[in-house]
């Protein structure tokens, strides 16, 4: 990054450029010691010695302008310029739209003493040096949040109509080049996602860190309730009812009250949370993995494997149903940024360069500019912390389906084997209890409760004596060289019985230790079942052996209610992509410290069965 030029253009040139949206013009007035720092205005720039929230080498304005729907609902915008822009210049705009850019702070009130523009991605634009590199910042506010009006609509239709106009307003400004990107991380990852759904001429590339790549996934697994089920609702309920700033200018106060007039806005966001049927329009509307078929933007994408938050579920999907170039940072990492640190200094993600290679994206893409460097269009980390570069993702030797053959547990949610866990005259280990704390797509638990420990060991050992038990185990032969098991896993099975189930696949080590991988849930009932679990990219040691568990939902990490009914299984069969690390091509990266994290909350002693099935990968071609 270069070092930030010295601040010596003039104020009247900074008004001259902004007031052409307003067709207005007029001084931009400076904030005398003990004066109240000045909110901007459409034509009334302000700069950073003006209001410290501004950030350096900028000029903050606010807009308003209407969404896409024909609704009434306006759109906020606070815009931030590169300082000393000449009447005549123009720059390409980086833009992000969400429910974050609030005033008052992002998930709620941060303390602040005047009003300004939201410090959200602050270290993108002084990572990048976005100013000096000649492009414009826009954060918009969804409809609902901060200064827009409207009823929320959790990445639905009107979202989706506030993302278009967003684009089509940033294009058409008058210091705009008409070329438009995207940028953002969690909820404005998924804005950058339905932007290019929306096939918009003057979208041209979208960095989206961490995103949904369907909505209802969030909510659900295949029917059954996560557990913030109802804390997502409320979590944005109160994002969209945070007061204003004080010295907020009044159309924006108005704006932040919405709902103070329109309570119903807050019950029918909570009212969509209860809908459990995937393929119920509102959902359906919001399948952004499917609505992504034929879609062309260039694409950068981050995501965690072994993300608690907003999870890998039907990301394989999007990027198959997305045709234009990609670029991707993926791996063992939790919600972060591509910059993020961890309280040591050490990387989130494990990798440099991450500014440098977001800015040699936009400069490519909305500059015509031709990188200097040769990046990988991915940059991949597997489970033993060693980065690959590959030209897309997944890559797959091999497709295969194991099969599983038959079994039988009883829906119980582990209550028996728990109940065999206590020692005698001690009480049962209580069923694991559902993360707390609050849960938006930027927050959510730091880890969530994993099975109660000796519990696999125990049902294993139950299957092992010939009992129907809460699960029931196959196992592979040991491995003769190691194995990745990459993109989306897939289980299929006969089922006989209603109530819930889950599947689990473990990494066992000769000595026993095994590791949770990848895991998803399901309702049940009589008949053929396809499940999906999330995206992996795992590498099998030789000597290990793959496990599989399918069963009644055992952890924390669902609101499922037990029928208690047992569930026979028959002609199980699980579909694997393999790869053959051998001809990994290695790319610089160090071991993401989230890594550890999981694998001391995910290791469980299960000792391997007899093997009943071989797991082999193919070579590339």
């Amino acid at each position: 990054m270069r070092a930030r030029r010295a601040v010596v253009r003039s104020a009247s040139a900074l008004v001259a450029v902004l007031a052409l949206t307003a067709g207005l013009a007029g001084p931009a007035v400076a904030a005398h010691e003990g004066e109240a720092r000045p909110a901007a205005t459409t034509a009334d720039p302000v700069t950073h010695e003006e209001n410290d929230r501004v950030p350096e080498g900028s000029v903050w304005t606010q807009h308003y302008f209407p969404s896409a729907d024909r609704s009434g609902t306006r759109l906020h915008a606070d815009v931030l310029l590169p300082e000393g822009m000449t009447r005549r210049e123009k720059v390409p705009v980086i833009l992000s739209v969400g429910p974050y850019f609030a005033h008052a702070g992002q998930t709620g009130p941060e303390g602040w003493t005047h009003t300004g523009p939201s410090a959200r991605f602050q270290d993108f634009i002084e990572g990048t040096d976005l100013f000096d590199q000649g492009y414009a910042f826009v954060m918009v506010d969804l409809r609902g949040f901060g200064g827009s009006t409207g009823c929320l609509d959790w990445g639905g239709p009107g979202e989706q109509a506030d993302v278009r106009a967003a684009i089509d307003w940033a294009s058409r400004q008058p210091w705009s080049t008409g070329a438009v990107g995207m940028y953002g991380k969690s909820y404005d990852a998924v804005t950058g996602l339905i932007g290019n759904n929306l096939d918009q001429r003057a979208l041209k590339a979208v960095v989206a860190q961490e995103p949904l790549w369907d909505m209802y996934q969030y909510i659900y697994s295949n029917g059954v309730p996560r557990p913030n089920v109802t804390g997502t609702a409320n979590a944005y309920n109160s994002i969209a009812t945070m007061a204003p700033m004080p010295d907020d200018d009044p159309r924006y106060q108005a704006a932040a009250r919405h709902e103070e007039t329109h309570p119903e806005c807050l019950t029918e966001n909570s009212a969509g949370y209860r809908i459990s049927d995937q393929r119920d329009e509102h959902w359906t509307s919001r399948d952004l993995a499917r609505m992504a078929k034929g879609s062309d933007t260039p694409l950068f994408v981050t995501q965690g494997f072994i993300e608690n938050n907003t999870k890998p579920e039907e990301m394989e999907e999007y990027l198959d149903n997305h045709r234009g170039p990609e670029r991707g940072w993926v791996g063992q990492w939790d919600h972060v940024r591509g910059g993020d640190r961890t309280g040591d200094g050490r990387l989130a993600m494990g990798r440099e360069g991450w500014y440098d290679e977001t800015l040699s994206f936009y400069d490519q893409y909305l500059k015509g500019v031709r990188p200097s460097v040769r990046y990988p269009a991915y940059a991949v980390e597997d489970s033993t912390g060693a980065w690959r570069a590959q030209r897309t993702w997944p890559v797959t030797e091999r497709s295969v389906t194991l099969q599983l053959g038959d079994g039988s547990y009883v829906d119980d949610g582990g209550a028996s084997a728990r109940a065999a866990l206590a020692a005698p005259g001690r009480p049962t280990p209580a069923a694991p209890p559902q993360p707390t704390g609050r849960w938006d797509m930027e927050n959510a638990p730091a880890i969530e409760r994993p099975a109660p420990a000796g519990l696999a060991a125990e049902l294993a050992e139950r299957q092992r004596d010939g009992e129907v038990a809460s699960s029931f185990f196959v196992w592979s032969e040991p491995l003769k060289r190691p194995v990745r098991v990459t993109g989306t896993p897939r289980l299929s099975l006969k089922a006989k019985g209603e109530g819930n189930v889950m599947v689990k696949l473990y990494d066992v080590a000769p000595d026993g230790t095994a590791v949770m991988f990848d895991e998803q849930v399901s309702l049940v009932d009589s008949g053929r079942l396809t499940v999906d679990l999330k995206a992996t990219d795992w590498t099998l040691a030789a000597g290990h052996v793959l496990a599989v568990e399918i069963g009644s939902i055992q952890t924390g990490s669902w609101r499922d209610t037990p029928s208690g009914e047992t569930v026979r299984v028959s002609d199980a069969g699980l579909r694997l992509a393999l790869d053959d690390p051998a001809d990994d091509v290695a790319t610089p990266g160090d071991r993401s410290p989230y890594l550890d994290t999981y694998l001391s909350q995910y290791t469980v002693t299960l000792p391997a069965g007899p093997g009943t099935f071989s797991v082999v990968p193919g070579r590339r071609p």
